[in-house]
């Protein structure tokens, strides 16, 4: 079974930067597609970013662009959301997720980032 634990969300004000973190446990972490999501009451969870196994090839939402960057750290089990000039609508609560192909898909349970005007 795979665990996966975010960590960094905070409060912040508009244009301030933030990095989250994804610790993943019990599956080899180099074999997982990785991703960020994030998620606002009401509203369907949205694919942000995300990153291949060997961090060739990266994706993001057309809102984040420029502004977020998705990284991993194979070695230690790491996957990172770099966030800058923050603004109100990146206010949600942010998942990562995996995906094996051999043992389906992961989620953790989320870290608030709530940016202030």
């Amino acid at each position: 079974q795979l665990q996966l634990v975010e960590s960094g969300g905070d409060l912040v004000q508009r244009g301030g930067s933030l990095r989250l973190s994804c610790a993943a446990s019990g599956l080899p972490f180099s074999s997982l597609v990785m991703s960020w999501y994030r998620q606002t009451p009401g509203q369907e969870r949205e694919l942000v970013a995300n990153i291949t196994t060997d961090a060739g090839s990266t994706y993001y939402t057309e809102s984040v662009k420029g502004r977020f960057t998705i990284s991993r750290d194979n070695a230690a089990n790491l996957l990172y959301l770099h966030m800058t000039n923050l603004l109100p609508l990146d206010t949600a609560a942010y998942y990562c997720k995996a995906d094996s192909e051999d043992a389906g898909h992961y989620w953790g349970h989320g870290t608030q980032v709530t940016v202030s005007p």
